[in-house]
């Protein structure tokens, strides 16, 4: 069964739903049989790269709050990655266009490394003070994920993977999509938001018995046949 996650290397509460989703499938008896496919989602695609100011002053200017509201909010979202097992550095957060990070999943995922490549990116990203729109960052970051640098590259230099980034967002705005992350289990139950673990369980649960009988086979044994015990009619 499927789990279709959008998300955003620069949402903190797309790095938080990661380990709170992933806390939940642990829990799934079935987790086995899940395949979770990540796509493209930018909070802010007109968003410049900026490494000289903070992600406070970045926020001030973008929310229009105080610089000490803004300090008091990020620390808020500190402790709860914090509680979440995660560890956000946002003193050392580069303001960044995530647009070619997304172009990095995409090719990640031709190869069946999105997940990780989406967890490398929330690592550089919130954790090492990484510009995931730096391109030596984005090979150093795809070559943790398991790909090639040459790949990468080479991927960065054209316009490669592009139009799927942005079919990814179009994909988004046609199901209304208005904010991430946002989890979509077996193409019928969503989940929006961070939430807890026990309720992305919940929802893999409902989700794949929905599935089970979707993909049932209907067996006549009307027929001669052989049994696995040898025994033959």
């Amino acid at each position: 069964m499927r789990v279709d996650i959008w998300s955003d290397i620069r949402c903190p509460f797309c790095y938080i739903g990661k380990r709170k989703f992933e806390a939940g499938l642990e829990m799934f008896p079935h987790k086995d049989q899940i395949e979770v496919n990540w796509h493209s989602f930018q909070l802010d695609p007109n968003l410049k790269t900026q490494t000289d100011i903070s992600v406070y002053d970045y926020f001030v200017e973008r929310k229009g709050v105080s610089p000490e509201q803004a300090v008091s909010m990020h620390r808020q979202v500190t402790q709860t990655a914090k509680d979440a097992g995660l560890q956000f550095n946002f003193d050392n957060t580069v303001v960044a266009n995530s647009f070619n990070a997304h172009r990095l999943i995409q090719l990640a995922k031709t190869k069946g490394l999105g997940n990780e490549a989406e967890e490398q990116l929330f690592h550089a990203y919130f954790t090492a003070g990484k510009n995931i729109d730096d391109p030596e960052t984005l090979v150093q970051t795809g070559v943790a994920a398991g790909m090639e640098p040459n790949e990468i590259r080479e991927m960065l230099s054209s316009p490669a993977f592009e139009e799927e980034v942005k079919q990814d967002e179009q994909r988004a705005q046609t199901i209304g999509i208005r904010g991430v992350p946002f989890f979509v289990f077996n193409n019928q139950y969503a989940v929006s938001g961070a939430q807890a673990p026990e309720t992305f369980t919940a929802a893999l649960d409902q989700s794949f018995e929905e599935f089970k009988k979707e993909n049932k086979i209907i067996i006549s044994e009307a027929g001669d046949a052989c049994a696995v015990d040898g025994n033959c009619n």
